[in-house]
């Protein structure tokens, strides 16, 4: 392993320990949080799990605009490019996300066609894509990002090889998807059959028949109340616990709750968080059923811009701190917040604040129905900025990604002259 390798590796640890541990380690609290960083070290998320469509709608991103998110996949802040953004700048606290992302920057740039992207970032399943790696795209990615996907495991098989036998089938949540799928066919039911279905009356049919079942299975019902068992969906303990209080069942009935949404919510064929889910890929059915950085009709538009976007392995408060008042348009949390603590939450809306340009928009989600940061900022941050309630709830409504609580949208008020 290389030295800038080992201090990735070493940033993603004390990333992660910061923001996660808050127990005595010896407490089942604080093993229950190492346990969680323990896992979350490596590639988490093979695809970002929001709607980029969503985020775009709320964030009105305008030529000129100045875009500061967390990148997880990447998937999102490509994305984003199809709205013409002036600049954005993409942080992650995992390594193997910074790795990723420059990964499909460096894709972007240096293959010779739509094709051959699509190839290695939508079917992501054949030999050819790492040959591409090798003799195109590995010159040109720093040397961080080159020692993450030469290094081998202990079979001596490079990372890179994962996109020869389907990508999105490897990280954290692809493993936990695969083995969604085992359990299910354990039970006689299979998670895939509701691609099938021609129209949304079909899509309920078939998850009532094949998914809805394993709800009621007392083993399954025992594994989803330990926390563990949803590492691989990055929930730490402390999302967990607000969670499973979102219905009075408890975590069983909110899982089966979101999952029927993603099953039955919209229609399959465009849904590409339903195919992941399902299917443990893309539908290569045209544009609509793939993510916007994916779809032909951007492919030129994208490329075109990819050097507007920065990756950095660092906190996002850290990112700010060190970025000019006024100089920030729009704000993508994901879900982070739910990870915080209220010092956390106040250091982070404190730059937030200082950061904003006037109009700023800022966007995030949580994974209980709740608003999070009343009773927990201070007034004087808070507010600075106002809450759209409309706007909110239909980004809530039109998420196809269907596993949050809730989806949020405040903007900056309009400040004294």
């Amino acid at each position: 392993m290389t030295q800038s390798a080992r201090a990735a590796r070493r940033a993603t640890a004390i990333g992660l320990n910061t923001a996660v541990h808050r127990s005595k380690a010896l407490s089942r609290a604080g093993v229950l949080e190492r346990l969680f960083t323990f896992a979350f070290r490596g590639l988490v998320y093979p695809q970002i799990w929001e709607d980029p469509v969503v985020d775009m709608a709320a964030l009105q991103i305008r030529p000129g605009d100045h875009v500061v998110a967390i990148a997880s996949g990447s998937c999102n802040i490509l994305s984003y490019l199809t709205a013409d953004p002036a600049r954005i700048s993409a942080v992650d606290l995992n390594g193997a996300h910074i790795a990723l992302g420059q990964l499909k920057l460096a894709a972007l740039r240096q293959l010779p066609d739509y094709d051959a992207f699509l190839r290695l970032f939508g079917k992501a399943n054949s030999r050819d894509n790492v040959g591409a790696y090798d003799s195109l795209i590995k010159p040109h990615l720093d040397a961080t990002s080159r020692a993450y996907w030469e290094a081998r495991s202990l079979g001596g098989r490079r990372r890179i090889a994962a996109f020869s036998d389907n990508f999105y089938r490897h990280g954290l949540l692809g493993k936990f998807i695969g083995a969604g799928h085992l359990l299910a066919r354990i039970y006689g039911c299979d998670p895939g059959a509701v691609l099938k279905a021609r129209n949304l009356s079909e899509q309920r049919v078939l998850f009532d028949r094949h998914l809805a079942p394993i709800f009621d299975k007392t083993f399954l019902r025992w594994l989803i109340r330990q926390p563990a068992s949803l590492y691989g969906l990055g929930i730490p303990p402390s999302q967990y616990r607000s969670l499973s209080q979102d219905l009075p069942d408890g975590i069983a009935a909110v899982l089966r709750q979101r999952l029927e949404r993603l099953a039955c919510g919209f229609d399959i064929t465009t849904n590409y968080f339903a195919w992941q889910a399902f299917g443990r890929g893309y539908a290569m059915t045209g544009d609509e059923a793939l993510p916007p950085y994916l779809q032909r009709r951007n492919f030129d538009a994208v490329r075109a811009r990819a050097d507007r976007v920065r990756l950095q392995q660092r906190s996002l408060t850290e990112f700010l701190k060190e970025n000019p008042e006024g100089s920030v348009d729009c704000y993508v949390l994901l879900d982070a917040q739910d990870w915080m603590n209220d010092d956390d939450l106040t250091a982070l809306w404190g730059e937030i604040t200082r950061t904003a340009r006037q109009g700023a928009r800022v966007i995030f989600r949580t994974a209980a129905d709740e608003r999070l940061l009343p009773g927990r900022l201070p007034s004087s941050i808070l507010d600075a900025w106002s809450y759209d309630h409309a706007r909110s709830r239909e980004g809530l409504e039109h998420d196809r990604s269907s596993i949050y609580g809730a989806f949020h949208l405040y903007r900056l008020a309009e400040r004294p002259a």
